[in-house]
């Protein structure tokens, strides 16, 4: 499969996308956020991919927002059609039955710390910086910047954020839950496979209800204790919960292969 702005990379059952476009700070213009789409459709579909990391290209930025100069003349029917197809494209990777990990390098700024929050777990460099700076420009986020934000830090604190416009700091976006991990730019990648690799020991079946179930929390209409019955009765029919609970017995480790 071939991408002008991506470099889509298989390796060892990680599936590593890294978005190109350092010279525009790896800014998200349409032909990326379409370039994503297709890859985490791919992702999704493939029993070679077991795990995913979302990262971008150099060391100064994850993604710096998003391409101003293709929505500055946009009408009100043109920005809803934006944030519409933002939204789906992200949703995609908030509902990957596979863990999706953002190892986020410089900045993750407007759409990029919107694309970073809809992964599952954030892993950011010490020279990681977060804003969400669209009041700067009259805008407030549209990719789900605004529920997804709430749903981490809390109702006070992203206020706080999407008022002001200001950036913060790794250590901060740590304290705050905003990221799981930090680590230095040259071990980023490193830690964020270190977390695959534990994840990846476990049952597909169980994470994937694990996805499933956490997610269900925050959709409207939706009653998640149900959704977690639903779940958890499924592993019953599988064989890594047969080899699991055999495992467990006989003081062993478990060998799972997601079926």
């Amino acid at each position: 499969m071939n991408y002008e702005n991506l470099i889509v990379n298989l390796e060892n059952g990680v599936l590593t996308i890294t978005i190109n476009r350092p010279k525009q700070m790896n800014a998200l213009n349409k032909n990326t956020i379409a370039e994503l789409e297709k890859a985490i459709i791919y992702a999704e579909q493939s029993e070679d991919v077991k795990a995913i990391i979302l990262t971008g290209a150099g060391d100064k930025s994850f993604v710096a927002g998003a391409d101003i100069k293709e929505f500055a003349d946009f009408d009100l029917e043109q920005g809803k059609q934006l944030a519409q197809n933002g939204q789906r494209v992200f949703m995609m990777f908030e509902t990957c039955s596979k863990p999706v990990i953002a190892a986020v390098n410089g900045f993750a700024l407007g759409g990029g710390c919107e694309l970073a929050m809809a992964c599952h777990i954030r892993v950011a460099s010490e020279n990681a910086r977060f804003s969400q700076p669209e009041v700067n420009l009259g805008l407030i986020p549209g990719y789900g910047g605004t529920q997804r934000l709430t749903q981490l830090i809390g109702k006070s604190k992203a206020f706080e954020f999407l008022m002001t416009g200001e950036m913060i700091d790794a250590s901060l976006a740590k304290q705050l839950g905003l990221v799981n991990y930090v680590a230095t730019s040259k071990e980023l990648i490193d830690k964020a496979k270190l977390v695959i690799k534990k994840i990846l020991f476990k049952s597909p079946k169980a994470i994937t209800g694990v996805i499933n179930s956490v997610n269900a929390y925050y959709t409207d209409g939706v009653d998640g204790y149900k959704v977690e019955i639903d779940e958890f009765s499924k592993c019953f029919s599988t064989e890594d919960f047969k080899e699991g609970t055999s495992a467990f017995m006989k003081k062993r480790r478990p060998k799972f292969t997601g079926k």
